[in-house]
């Protein structure tokens, strides 16, 4: 197995993996550490070392509030289990290798994976990322570190000043660096640098959107994969579609943080503790994510998919059943028609009409799943444009040991084939559908289509590529199979307001 290998700034050493045949390395550093006079600016090289780096602990996580801290939070109970995982002080920014190679010269597919957690919080390490089932399939997973929060996505008319190419989104420009990391250096890990598929989910998957809209990443990877994030703004059309931040606004509200911070001057801020930082922006519900900068990002993704811009990179998109829905604001009758009324224009009575037919209440049979609209308003637009390779799927099986359903994030231990950490009391057809799941989507990385065989030798279903006149979905459910992408009238309405109003 390959155990000891080279990269740009030195050799390193993995170790094997619960399964042997895997060789692990752990927190590779791909750029140099974010603090101090690096803090809010692009991610800067990393420093060579002298003799072989044992690559055997994670690095420390970037900074956040910590995980798991409440204890009888939902997702500390799903995964974030460890309340004392390290976390640096911007000593943060490496990766993680998962590879079956034997030998260097071996060119596998490569999957370079994007953690979600609301570019807020989140880490490349989470026990449900583990690449080894991954990487058993033939596929290198890379899992990638990124700046979060205030850290990854302050702007200041200072910083643009400083540099104009990099004025915000170091959050963003750590995933490309980490990507073009990967590009100049998997070939000594087995890896063949012309056959990267980045992944994401939840704000992962809008990273990888983000990227896949970027020009500056032209020729940096070959496809993606966008889970339960919604391509585009659904039921808000006169509302800034992500990313949601000008320069300008995100520039003001930077000059806002700092004087919460009590500094008035980027030179300052840079000489603060990381963690007191850190505690201000919790202080308050500051967003702080990406921002459209005039050079990583150029223009709205709305806006690129509308242009027909977005580059024919193949790509997976899908989410769960049961994502985050929006909510009509209001409880009344009278205060719900004035919020569809607002959102629809002059289709709201149609729109109202058709949730009398539902029966139950207004605000009931208004709510709506922003991820899944979204996503089939980017399928169908691409659709129509035509030219391009897409998988739309929906997962939704049942999911046991509470009544949260198919929640967002809840595909990942099935993605990575990672049940077995789970808490869940998973059965039979949890574990078939799981590593069928993984078939997919390694195949999809080796393929660029995520057809193939099970471990048998006998094809699995066949999922459909998307097109106008095939408007269908994956649905990895109890089982698998095609259906329908639309689920109801309302849900199709929604879609045909939309693309009326964006004139798409």
């Amino acid at each position: 197995m390959l155990r000891l290998t080279k990269t740009e700034n030195g050799a390193v050493r993995g170790f094997p993996g619960t399964d042997a045949r895997i060789t692990v390395f752990k927190g590779i550093p791909y750029a140099a550490p974010s603090g101090g006079e690096n803090r809010w600016k692009a991610p800067q090289p990393a420093a060579n070392w002298d003799g072989v780096k044992d690559c055997y602990e994670f690095g420390q996580i970037t900074m956040q509030q910590t995980p798991g801290k409440n204890p009888d939070a939902f997702y500390s109970k799903e995964w974030h289990v460890d309340s004392e995982v390290p976390m640096g002080e911007e000593n943060d920014l490496c990766l993680n290798i998962w590879t079956p190679a034997k030998a260097a010269d071996e060119k596998l597919p490569v999957m370079v994976w994007i953690f979600g957690g609301g570019l807020r919080e989140g880490y490349a390490h989470e026990m449900e990322f583990d690449g080894e089932r991954i990487a058993s399939r033939g596929v290198i997973l890379v899992s990638v570190s990124y700046r979060l929060n205030v850290f990854g996505f302050l702007a200041h008319p200072e910083l643009t000043a400083e540099d104009p190419e990099h004025p915000t989104n170091f959050g963003l420009l750590d995933q490309q660096a980490g990507i073009k990391w990967v590009k100049r250096n998997i070939a000594n890990f087995g890896g063949d640098p012309d056959n990267i598929t980045i992944f994401g989910q939840s704000a992962g998957g809008w990273s990888i959107l983000a990227q896949m809209c970027s020009p500056q990443n032209d020729g940096l990877f070959q496809r993606g994969i966008i889970e339960s994030i919604g391509g585009m703004r659904p039921l808000m059309p006169t509302a800034r579609s992500m990313p949601s931040r000008d320069l300008h606004d995100a520039e003001q509200e930077g000059v806002d943080f700092l004087k919460e911070l009590g500094v008035s001057t980027i030179a300052e801020a840079r000489k603060l503790d990381a963690v007191f930082i850190r505690d201000k922006f919790l202080e308050k519900p500051y967003f702080w994510g990406g921002v459209e900068d005039g050079k990583f990002l150029t223009e709205s993704f709305d806006e690129t998919l509308l242009k027909g811009t977005l580059k024919n990179r193949p790509f997976m998109i899908g989410n769960t059943t049961d994502e985050f829905p929006i909510l009509p604001e209001g409880e009344t009758d009278d205060e719900v028609k004035a919020w569809v009324n607002d959102r629809f224009g002059e289709y709201a009575d149609q729109y109202l009409a058709l949730c009398a037919k539902k029966g139950g209440t207004l605000k009931q049979a208004a709510t709506a799943y922003q991820m899944e609209i979204g996503n089939i308003l980017m399928c169908d637009v691409l659709a129509k444009q035509g030219g391009y390779d897409y998988w739309y799927y929906r997962f939704g099986p049942s999911m046991p040991g509470d009544n949260a359903g198919a929640f967002h994030s809840s595909d990942l231990w099935f993605e990575f084939e990672t049940l077995a950490k789970c808490w869940r009391p998973f059965d039979g057809h949890h574990f078939d559908l799981s590593r069928k799941m993984c078939n997919y989507w390694t195949n999809f990385a080796k393929y660029g289509d995520p057809n193939g065989n099970d471990a048998d030798g006998t094809p699995m279903p066949e999922w459909e590529k998307y097109s106008a006149d095939n408007r269908r979905c994956m649905q990895f459910y109890d089982d698998i199979s095609m259906g329908d992408v639309i689920r109801d009238e309302s849900e199709q309405l929604i879609i045909d307001i939309n693309l009326k109003m964006r004139n798409a």
